[in-house]
């Protein structure tokens, strides 16, 4: 039987009210003007009626007591009470993540400082040991004889076989330290600077053996010059300093603070190289690197191969350079013009073609009466070849 509204509205009751359907209870609400929301159950808006029909008094108050009590919870409200819960709930996890990552990172660097403050404390060790043994060696051998304890007892000169084992190791990852504690032990030991060449090469190995075996005899006795060539054959020159710090990326394993002092460590060795220890001398590495990067390839070539290490004079070299080359090019062009044979105009082929045949063996009137040089015979030859009428 089909739900009849006008009939409801005439006489509502309850137990009509009851059996009907969703859709039609809507119905009924709509008709009555009756607020509700579209996705409310539908023990929910029947509630609302009767909660209306009582008000305007077309039923009984006992009603609402014998009606089914609907709860009065809010889906809607139930969600954003939901979301805000686990909204909350994802900000305590990410917080908690940050902190342990936080000490994580703390713990890595500790270590981190700790390996760097042992390996450091390794090292001073073993060069105290290495002085230790060195200076018993001393009170062995020379010392307690009242002699010089560089000095070979037997000989007279310096015997480098019995200094050679207080060399330090020489590691092919860390050249420059290699260099600067030698130095070190040599000055502290007061060995001869003419034997700081042959000491050093007994413990080069890989690359450095095979560069100190190609100079020549008198460079391979300069300490000096050894140096050199070995810290450019590792490319620890000042220029090679300035690419690694500058071009010296994150990895994605390394922490900020490894990262930093990598960075530094870089910086430091490339004005260490470069000798800079003011801030005058700072400012103008800064501003010479900024001033070759902006300027062409072969001018900067040009100034790398020169030392100049102020503004000033980085910009004289450049400007040298520019103008020699100006006038360099503008040589070759003015000597190109020189040599370059004139493009001939001839005359128009259609007025002299019947006359080219006489014309070809013909003299210029200028040139009549006169014997003409080889050259200009070989010419007229050439023209007269190419059946080409010669201007007049």
């Amino acid at each position: 039987m089909s739900f009849n509204l006008d009939k409801f509205v005439a006489s509502p009751s309850v137990e009509e009210l009851d059996s009907l359907k969703k859709s039609e209870i809507v119905k009924v609400a709509k008709h009555y003007g009756i607020e509700f929301q579209p996705l409310m159950r539908k023990d929910e808006i029947k509630r609302y009626v009767l909660e209306y029909l009582v008000d305007e008094s077309i039923l009984p108050s006992t009603v609402l007591e014998t009606a089914i009590t609907v709860p009065t919870d809010n889906t809607f409200e139930l969600k954003r009470l939901e979301t805000e819960m686990n909204k909350e709930i994802r900000l305590k996890e990410m917080e908690r993540e940050r902190e342990r990552e936080e000490r994580e990172k703390e713990k890595e660097e500790r270590e981190m400082q700790m390996q760097r403050e042992e390996r450091e404390e390794r090292e001073r060790r073993e060069e105290k040991a290495r002085e230790q043994e060195f200076r018993l060696k001393q009170l062995e051998v020379g010392v307690m004889k009242g002699s010089d304890p560089k000095i070979d007892l037997d000989t007279g000169i310096f015997d480098v076989s019995k200094h050679v084992k207080f060399v330090p190791k020489f590691q092919e990852d860390n050249v420059e330290k290699f260099f600067n504690h030698f130095k070190k032990l040599g000055e502290q030991l007061k060995w001869p600077r003419d034997k700081w060449s042959i000491l050093t090469q007994s413990n080069f190995t890989g690359k450095a053996q095979e560069v100190y075996s190609a100079l020549s005899i008198e460079d391979s006795m300069n300490y000096d010059k050894v140096k050199r060539a070995i810290l450019q054959a590792y490319e620890l020159v000042p220029e090679a300093y300035r690419q690694k710090f500058r071009k010296y990326r994150k990895a994605d394993t390394q922490t900020y603070v490894a990262f930093a002092y990598q960075k530094e460590r870089h910086f430091d060795r490339w004005c260490a190289s470069k000798k800079v220890s003011t801030f005058d001398a700072l400012r103008q590495l800064i501003l010479v690197e900024e001033f070759k990067r902006c300027v062409n390839d072969d001018i900067k070539t040009h100034l790398e191969g020169n030392k100049a290490d102020k503004l000033s004079e980085v910009a004289n070299l450049a400007d040298q350079y520019a103008l020699t080359h100006k006038f360099s090019k503008v040589g070759r062009t003015q000597n190109k013009n020189k040599f370059r044979r004139p493009n001939k105009k001839y005359g128009n082929s259609s007025g002299t073609t019947g006359n080219s045949g006489s014309q070809s063996g013909s003299i210029s009137p200028t040139n009549s009466g006169k014997k003409q040089p080889d050259s200009s015979r070989q010419k007229n030859d050439q023209v007269s070849s190419n059946k080409l009428p010669l201007k007049t």
